[in-house]
């Protein structure tokens, strides 16, 4: 029976190398230069540490961080930038979680909108990751374009495909 998984997690690899060409762009920019800048990873929790004089360095940094990471294939929407700067003496703060698997809620989400599709599949949760299963691959591929329609604001990744 054919299946296949719906992930959402991002390569620590490809994202400490986003970050580092971040950090080298960043360094190397006239308007940045003698101003205090840090941008760390942390890759046991996924979380981005960014550290900047102002608000509106900040947002270049977010921007370059955004960019760069879309070009090293991570979705944009794995970044949370929900959080707000914080001050901390002279400079500010602010910490971006990157998203790593699917969440309980995220998964639900996800096979509701599987069920109201329509389409004769199955899909259950595993762990981290939902397995969608059915009698035709034009059915499983009617659900991966279902939900790449669908704003989910997640980044999924359709992997495993088994015929």
């Amino acid at each position: 029976m054919p299946s296949f998984d719906i992930a959402s997690k991002v390569d620590v690899q490809v994202l400490d190398n986003a970050v580092n060409v971040v950090r080298k762009e960043i360094e190397n920019r006239f308007d940045f230069r003698g101003t205090p800048f840090t941008i760390e990873l942390d890759k046991k929790t996924y979380l981005i540490k960014l550290e900047t004089d102002s608000e509106m360095k900040m947002k270049q940094v977010i921007d370059v961080l955004i960019s760069r990471g879309m070009k090293q294939g991570i979705d944009s929407n794995a970044f949370n930038f929900e959080k707000d700067a914080y001050p901390s003496g002279k400079t500010l703060k602010k910490e971006v979680p990157v998203t790593n698997g699917l969440q309980q809620d995220e998964a639900k989400k996800i096979v509701k909108q599987i069920k109201e599709s329509g389409l004769k599949v199955q899909a259950q949760i595993m762990d981290d990751i939902v397995r969608v299963t059915g009698k035709k691959i034009d059915d499983l591929q009617e659900v991966i374009a279902h939900l790449r329609s669908a704003d989910l604001k997640l980044p999924l990744q359709f992997i495993n495909m088994k015929s």
